[in-house]
């Protein structure tokens, strides 16, 4: 007999919710039912309870932690808040999901750890671009070998947006806010799941928008050395192409240029949904370039962007965790050790040197 759904709250209904969590959790209907959503002020034109009107709604999170029927937390609210949600729902005997970034340090994602221990919980975080299409066509072109020893890789989350944007609470100067705790979460967790802890940390991290005074970081650059490789990650605002550079990833045998961004964000955005014709699907002018030595001369042949397994699979791997079939689909630690090295950045940019990890 196949058990009952987890009820899942989500906490805050903002777009992290509506677009990367909501849309996946009810993509699995034999494994989740989106029970309830924490929204605290609703609009005439933004209302949790009008768009699932059979979910609760709530106006506290205090609500969603003495509700017996919550199994699952969700929460999807500012980063600065992180911290003492996961805290307090772990203690009321609740599993918990964490959009990135986990919390503002990585002092405090260890204490969040044994609060998960002890409370016999699972604790995870929301690192969904592990399940980027073009990141697992890279990571099947190094299982296969093409590429030999890479000497240095490159990823990119590029854009031009040169100008101020409308003030949210992502420009404002607070914890765990800024391009490289937004994006860099992203790119430094694919890099740390693929190759592990760096030897040491360059950091810059500041401002390319002119005449911005104040606020959040809006981009960074970010050396990982490693033993015989250098990666660089890289998020800035000021970059006028035509085609925004992914991955340009170099090795002894071969090269992998990758353009474009995974399409799955875009795609939920316009409203498609896990399981519609298409969705995640990389068009063919996406699919990147992999050179090779053939006969001592450089062959550049089209690679086959992979089917998109789509970010549901996190959800997929969450639930037979939560059946105890295996682990959290990221787990805490990993995300704690990525804190680690978006800290040791800071200081090398703050410091002016490469630090040690």
């Amino acid at each position: 007999m196949a058990s009952k759904p987890f009820n899942v709250a989500v906490i805050g209904y903002g777009m992290s919710a509506k677009v990367f969590h909501i849309p996946l959790v009810l993509a699995l209907p034999d494994d989740f039912k989106l029970y309830g959503i924490v929204q605290r002020s609703p609009k005439p034109d933004d209302d949790a309870s009008k768009d699932h009107p059979d979910a609760k709604s709530w106006r506290s999170v205090d609500e969603v932690y003495k509700d017996a029927e919550v199994d699952v937390v969700v929460i999807t609210s500012i980063p600065e808040t992180h911290y003492d949600m996961c805290k307090a729902a772990l203690e009321a005997g609740k599993h918990v999901v964490v959009e990135k970034p986990f919390v503002p340090s990585s002092k405090e994602a260890t204490e969040l750890i044994e609060v998960a221990e002890k409370s016999g919980k699972l604790l995870t975080v929301y690192q969904n671009r592990r399940w980027d299409a073009d990141y697992l066509t890279l990571r099947q072109i190094m299982a296969e070998g093409s590429l030999g020893d890479i000497a240095e890789f490159e990823t990119h989350f590029d854009r031009h947006r040169p100008e101020a944007p409308a003030y949210t609470w992502k420009g404002k100067d607070a914890p765990g806010h800024g391009s490289i705790y937004d994006l860099g979460t992203h790119l430094i967790d694919q890099m740390y799941h693929s190759f592990g802890m760096p030897k040491k940390v360059t950091g810059f991290v500041g401002n390319q928008r002119r005449g911005v005074e104040g606020g959040a970081p809006d981009s960074h650059t970010v050396l990982l050395h490693y033993d015989g490789m250098l990666v660089t990650v890289k998020a800035g605002v000021v970059s006028a192409e035509e085609e925004q550079l992914r991955y340009w990833v170099r090795g002894t045998k071969g090269s992998f240029q990758k353009f474009h961004l995974d399409v799955q964000e875009d795609n939920l955005k316009a409203g498609s949904r896990p399981g519609d014709k298409d969705f995640g699907v990389d068009p063919e002018s996406h699919y990147g370039r992999l050179t090779t030595i053939k006969d001592g001369k450089p062959h550049r042949s089209v690679y086959h962007t992979v089917e998109p397994v789509t970010y549901v699979e996190y959800y997929r791997l969450f639930a037979k965790a939560l059946r105890g079939e295996g682990d959290v689909p990221v787990k805490p630690q990993d995300a704690r050790d990525v804190l680690r090295i978006i800290e040791l950045a800071l200081q090398s940019s703050k410091d002016g040197r490469t630090l040690e990890v």
